[in-house]
Parts: C-alpha cells; sequence; structure tokens
C-alpha cells in the first residue's frame, strides 16, 4: 500500500498543478499494481486487480460521459481499485466520492455559489427527467472548470481511510 500512497501523492501534485492526471503515471501504476499481485499473492489476485480495475472503471464512466468528473479521474479510480482486496472497493469509492462532497461543498461555501449551484444541478436533472436523454452536465454552463475540483485529493484521502480501517 506505500506503493499506492506514493502514486496517489504523484497524481494529486499533477492534478492540481496541471489540472490533468498523465497516463504515463496511471499506466506505471497500474502495471506495478499487476506485479505485486503477481509476486505476493496467488494468481486469483491478478485477476481480481484486472476485473477491480475494470468493474469499477466502468461504474465510474457514465460520470464521465455527461461531464461530472474527468477521464483520468475514472483512470485513477480503477487503477486505485485493483490495490484494494474485492471487499474494501465499495468502502473506498463511498469514502473518495464522500470526501469530493464535502470539498465541493467547501468550495461552494467559499465562493458564495453554493444557491446557484444547487438550483443548476436540480435544473440539470428535471431536465434529463423531462427529456429522456442525458446529456454533458456542463452543456448550459460555460465555464466548466470554475465549479469543478481535482478528485485525486479526495481520492487519496479515500484510499487513506479504507488503509487505515473506517471501511
Amino acid at each position: 500500500m506505500a506503493s499506492l500512497c506514493v502514486f496517489l501523492t504523484m497524481a494529486c501534485i499533477y492534478d492540481y498543478l496541471r489540472h490533468k492526471i498523465p497516463n504515463w503515471l496511471l499506466l506505471l501504476f497500474f502495471a506495478l499494481g499487476l506485479g505485486q499481485a503477481m509476486i505476493w499473492a496467488n494468481p486469483g489476485r491478478l485477476f481480481l486487480c484486472l476485473a477491480a480495475t475494470a468493474a469499477v472503471a466502468m461504474l465510474t464512466y457514465p460520470l464521465f460521459k455527461i461531464g461530472c468528473i474527468g477521464g483520468g479521474d475514472v483512470k485513477l479510480l480503477g487503477v486505485c481499485a485493483g490495490y484494494f482486496p474485492i471487499q474494501k472497493i465499495p468502502s473506498f469509492l463511498f469514502f473518495s466520492l464522500l470526501v469530493a462532497a464535502i470539498f465541493s461543498l467547501i468550495k461552494m461555501l467559499k465562493e458564495h455559489n453554493a444557491k446557484e449551484r444547487l438550483f443548476y444541478l436540480a435544473d440539470y436533472t428535471l431536465s434529463v427527467l423531462r427529456s429522456g436523454k442525458w446529456k454533458l452536465y456542463t452543456e448550459n454552463n460555460g465555464n466548466h472548470r470554475s465549479f469543478g475540483i481535482c478528485l485525486s485529493g479526495p481520492v487519496f484521502l479515500g484510499a487513506l481511510l479504507c488503509m487505515g480501517g473506517a471501511g
């Protein structure tokens, strides 16, 4: 798990400085996770690592498709899931998304736009329900970066909570 902490530290640095997590970094730590699964565990662990990575990426991909999270965030969550035992993955996702929600709330309160953002979310949800079609979350709002957060920090904290026994 130490390698996961190093990886998440590097991901946070890139994400907070450049608003992007490089694919080479994600691929490097995906390969490291697979290598660790092969060396320190039985061959079945390799399959579970691959399955966990794929399952979490597929679960979070719809959030990418509507513009709620970035592609790097989907890959980051998937790669991190491969490091956890299968029973810890739901807790890891829960804590990561809970911390992200708290970060978002703090940002909205700091920027004094919580009411505006919540109305936008309600309008978006009603629009999708009325039309029956998904659309980009940021479609009706010009600068989508202004209301986003870097997800690598919440993912790091979610991972630490799971490693510490919170889940």
